[in-house]
């Protein structure tokens, strides 16, 4: 992953050559490990027919939890949009495209006999056909983000305020076609838009919280009270409030991300968030291989204790299958190959969520 700078006074970017910003994989890593957790605590409730503790964690993180992945994901693009149409798509079409189309024939590989017996492996065929338009599972994510990519460059020429107006616009229209890429194109392309738009003032946010941390602290309490709140009374789903928790959890996912590398602590989470799109891609298989083993067997019998150790399992185990990937050299599975690059290969490239 090619590392980056913070803003420079002027409000530019410098791109140091040895240098990652820390507070960003931190973020990213609580970002990513929420996103497991969704998809593990859901799943184990839906299967058990109950819900346990750990449902009160997802209800509160969803306000912010794609809202700030998304607006990571814009912050460093002012970086590379300048770039020639033909590296530009090669490092934001191509290389999503290829790791989409790969991961979504694993999944489809595990999932095509349970879909096969419930109606006939033409069926099957079919479905795997139709999720390059409608897309697959948990995949969504890296469908939309070379869309967004091409969406914000084309529109450099029109005043960047107005695009801003129109993303914001479309997330309180709550666009609803049953189409996942043009929905949440619609919800949230204002938060990929706002982190390329206003990345110098995420950066800015970054160093006062890092150089007045009790400030910061008392802002993420107000801010998690708030939050709560609003997602107990069910106001957190109404128009223009969904927005603006949106925006304040990114802000505070930010901060926290700051504070935590300000301290040097659970560094864990902060290489989940270097990894994170490693994480995104494989933790489909051991949150599920898990989830099935605790429902059969029944040795954990609350919920919510369940669901905690699915999430861990789906973190830990995507990581060791990316591990076991690299040492029995099917570096395919996490990194593009040569053949598949259709610009000049940088040094050292590898598999990554923003440049």
């Amino acid at each position: 992953m090619t590392p980056i700078g913070t803003p420079g006074a002027s409000g530019g970017f410098k791109a140091p050559a040895t240098t990652r910003v820390d507070w960003v994989d931190y973020a990213k890593g609580i970002c990513i490990v929420m996103v497991v957790m969704m998809h593990s605590v859901l799943g184990v409730e839906l299967a058990a027919g109950e819900t346990g503790f750990m449902h009160v964690v997802v209800a509160f993180a969803k306000p912010f939890r794609i809202p700030d992945f998304f607006l990571i994901s814009g912050l460093f693009l002012p970086l590379v949009i300048d770039r020639d149409w033909r590296t530009y798509l090669d490092r934001k079409v191509v290389h999503f495209a290829y790791f989409y189309v790969l991961w979504v024939t694993i999944q489809f590989g595990f999932k095509a006999p349970a879909f096969a017996a419930e109606t006939s492996w033409r069926d099957a065929g079919l479905l795997y056909l139709g999720s390059f338009i409608e897309p697959f599972g948990t995949l969504w994510f890296i469908y939309l983000l070379p869309i967004f990519f091409v969406v914000t460059k084309s529109t450099r020429r029109f005043p960047p305020l107005a695009i801003w107006m129109v993303a914001a616009a479309l997330e309180t229209a709550r666009i609803a076609t049953g189409w996942t890429a043009i929905d949440e194109f619609c919800a949230r392309f204002v938060y990929f838009y706002s982190g390329y738009l206003f990345a110098p003032y995420v950066f800015a946010l970054s160093d006062r919280a890092r150089n007045h941390p009790a400030l910061a602290l008392a802002a993420l309490a107000a801010w998690a009270l708030i939050n709560a709140g609003m997602v107990a009374l069910g106001a957190s789903e109404w128009k223009v409030v969904s927005l603006v928790l949106g925006f304040t959890g990114a802000c505070a996912i930010i901060v926290m991300g700051t504070l935590l590398a300000r301290a040097h602590w659970l560094k864990l989470l902060r290489f989940c968030g270097e990894h994170s799109i490693v994480i995104y891609l494989g933790f489909f298989l051991p949150m599920a291989a898990t989830r099935t083993l605790l429902l059969r067997t029944g040795i954990i019998p609350d919920i919510g204790t369940m669901s905690l150790i699915v999430t861990i399992a789906g973190v830990l185990g995507s990581l060791a299958i990316w591990q076991a990937a690299l040492r029995l050299h099917a570096n395919f599975l996490f990194e593009r190959p040569d053949a598949f690059w259709i610009a000049p290969k940088k040094a050292g490239a590898r598999l990554q969520a923003a440049e």
